[in-house]
């Protein structure tokens, strides 16, 4: 059962509701990267331990493609986050009219539906360490989040959120 929830969580997040964007240098040679590390001085923008799940989910991807995390690293990860609250701006209309006798009249009102929906855009940057940490690889990431999802829920939303970012790494030229 457990094993279904986390399905549908990762159905949810990988389907419309998680947009991904891409942007990498045309002349870099991907397969030379196999070690990475963080950025000591990170300013993920998440707590500390939303910080430390989506290292887990992004450490274990990154083993699944061949890479290790090293003390002496090919390339830097940074990662960036920002939440953003949209307004939620669907009503229902609902209306009255009437005319006769030549006269026209009106009434319309607009009703809210649903509330307003927290967003998480989510940035993550491969940096070159040996050339002038020049950044090679960038995905930006944007999806709807529950802030009072259980701890669980909250792994499971970054590992989902990661599979999906990282399933067009290496970019195909």
């Amino acid at each position: 059962m457990k094993a279904l929830k986390y399905l549908f969580l990762f159905l949810l997040v990988s389907s419309c509701g998680t947009v991904v964007n891409y942007d990498y240098e045309t002349s870099t040679d991907f397969t030379k990267y196999k070690t990475y590390d963080y950025f000591s001085d990170m300013q993920t923008g998440l707590s500390q331990l939303d910080t430390k799940r989506i290292m887990r989910a992004i450490d274990a991807k990154l083993a699944t493609m061949g890479m290790s995390r090293s003390e002496n690293p090919d390339f830097y990860i940074d990662i960036q986050s920002e939440d953003v609250i949209n307004r939620n701006n669907s009503t229902v209309g609902v209306g009255a009219g009437g005319g006769g006798g030549g006269g026209f009249g009106g009434v319309s009102v607009g009703i809210p539906i649903g509330g307003n929906q927290n967003t998480r855009q989510i940035t993550i940057d491969f940096v070159d360490k040996n050339q002038n940490e020049r950044l090679f690889w960038q995905a930006v990431s944007e999806s709807s989040y529950r802030e009072n999802a259980s701890p669980e829920k909250r792994q499971a939303y970054f590992d989902a959120l990661v599979e999906k970012i990282f399933s067009k790494y290496p970019p195909k030229n």
